[in-house]
């Protein structure tokens, strides 16, 4: 069986991500401080942008038409216009490549109207005294020890120099572990390793003391030694291998070891869980009193020593729209405040112009306009999705913005993708990590996304006022006698709510509620 090569045509479709395409995913998912960053790096590679609020040149020099397009955003040119604005070996002179960039019109030699097609005029010959570099000439030839302030060029650090960076809680027990000089070697290298191994509570629990001997070389013993190094570091309580050796550390600390709250940690952490007081005070055979002073020095003890050093600092939340209420209603407003108006460098247009410009050069240059074009284009349309989509919202949520959560209607994403004309993937984009400005506060704008549950009268209602409504319902509850799923259950449903005992203990779980036993407060 003799094996030929040939060739086969096959059709098929795929759907391929183009690189503008995946530029304007990007620039939708971005929040405003993320665009800015964007843009910022932007301006830095790409020498035809310019930011227009810094670059900004005087009213008189200008036509009414430059004055137009100052700043423009390209917003609804077709993709035709934008490639004949950029892909002609010389810029043509029609209307729609003009809206494309700025028109370079120069002044008449009478002064009177400009003149559009003419070239620029001749700069002025400058004076020759002023082209002198004074400051390099004294630099050369006087004293070398003098340096005047303009020349002088002084190595000063780095703003970032200054931050405070938050310190890990890794890095601060090795520091610790550092200052420990009585250590041995091998001490300290297996005190590395429990360090390393920490997670962000401060708890041991990847590796055994087993593990850790076997993995330096070292004796069980050398191991112990080494844990018992790490956990008189601070913060007090790590390296602990469960929540009662956390709590026996911390103890120890503070001298109470052998007390009535060491007791209670040692021997029946179980039924301080529980809330079990009964059985603590028969269990321990102390007063009431004793105990409940006892439960107090518990209660001020950190289960999550490392927690302080692993969690994140404050996040920056700057809103990307605000609701403004106004007689006529709600009127939405884009916050671009410090955002930089991105416009085209005039210079690099003339650079395509000239005759004389290598091929090289008008290659690159074309490519840099297409580039900035299709940014500009994507920003514009980042703005007026994420309009579209608050309009939406405000339309479906004025109720919630005039009164609050109680009235929060239920609303998919599914449905403002079709009302707005768009994917709910872009809909998705477009509200992920940003927020708005609202009477009710700063809000996310997933938070008024919401699934809908059967209500009182035959009525849809927000999932996450119902979800409060239970919560509620359980803040309010007999710490004696708490309420059941059963009985949350029966109130919800004499209440018109249509739900199950299943479905409320899931709302319970999900907002970390314990159950009913563990609710119960036992004298």
């Amino acid at each position: 069986m003799l094996v030929q090569p040939k060739l086969q045509l096959k059709l098929s479709q795929r759907q391929i991500l183009t690189p503008s395409l995946v530029q304007m995913v990007t620039v939708l998912a971005l929040n405003k401080l993320e665009l800015k960053e964007m843009i910022n790096e932007e301006l830095v590679e790409n020498p035809v942008l310019e930011d227009g609020a810094e670059e900004e040149a005087s009213a008189e020099d200008r036509t009414s038409e430059e004055l137009s397009l100052e700043g423009e955003r390209v917003a609804d040119l077709p993709d035709r216009e934008i490639l004949e604005a950029v892909d002609g070996d010389n810029l043509p002179e029609t209307a729609a490549e003009a809206a494309a960039e700025p028109a370079i019109e120069a002044i008449s030699p009478n002064g009177q109207e400009p003149v559009a097609g003419a070239t620029e005029p001749a700069t002025e010959s400058k004076d020759p005294f002023e082209e002198i570099d004074f400051g390099s000439f004294f630099d050369e030839y006087l004293d070398p020890g003098y340096k005047s302030p303009a020349s002088e060029v002084i190595e000063r650090p780095s703003f970032e120099a200054f931050l405070a960076s938050p310190t890990s809680l890794s890095s601060h027990l090795q520091w610790q572990l550092s200052l420990t000089a009585d250590a041995s070697e091998t001490t300290a290298e297996a005190a590395q390793l429990i360090i390393g191994n920490l997670d962000e509570d401060g708890y041991l629990t990847t590796m055994s003391l087993e593990e850790v001997a076997a993995t330096v070389g070292s004796s069980p013993e050398e191991a112990e030694a080494a844990l018992h190094l790490v956990q008189g570091f601070d913060p007090i309580g790590v390296a602990a291998r469960d929540l009662r050796e956390c709590l026996l550390i911390q103890l120890r600390g503070v001298g109470a070891e052998g007390g009535v709250a060491w007791q209670i940690v040692s021997e029946h952490l179980a039924l301080l869980q529980n809330r079990d007081l009964k059985g603590l005070v028969r269990a321990l055979g102390r007063p009431q009193n004793h105990v409940d002073k006892a439960i107090e020095v518990i209660k001020k003890l950190d289960p999550r020593p490392g927690r302080r050093y692993s969690t994140e600092g404050a996040r920056l939340i700057e809103p990307d729209v605000a609701f403004v209420k106004t007689t006529d209603g709600y009127r939405i407003v884009m916050n671009e405040e410090d955002l930089p108006q991105l416009r085209l460098n005039r210079q690099y247009r003339d650079l395509l112009g000239r005759d004389g410009a290598s091929k090289e050069v008008r290659n690159y240059v074309k490519e840099r306009y297409s580039s900035a074009i299709q940014l500009m284009r994507n920003i514009e349309q980042r703005k007026q999705t994420i309009l579209r989509v608050c309009r939406s919202i405000v339309a479906r949520q004025a109720e919630f913005l005039d009164r609050g959560i109680d009235c929060l209607r239920p609303m998919m994403i599914k449905e403002v993708a079709e009302e707005v004309g768009v994917h709910a993937s872009t809909v998705s984009r477009a509200v992920a990590n940003k927020y708005a400005h609202t009477p009710q506060g700063v809000i996310e704008l997933r938070f008024f996304f919401s699934e809908a549950v059967q209500g009182p009268a035959g009525q849809m209602t927000s999932l996450l006022s119902l979800k409060r409504k239970v919560k509620k319902l359980i803040e309010e509850e007999d710490r004696a006698r708490p309420l059941t799923d059963d009985q949350l259950t029966r109130i919800l449903q004499s209440e018109g709510v249509t739900v199950t005992r299943r479905t409320v203990a899931k709302y319970r779980e999900d907002m970390s509620i314990p159950s009913t036993h563990q609710r119960r407060l036992k004298n």
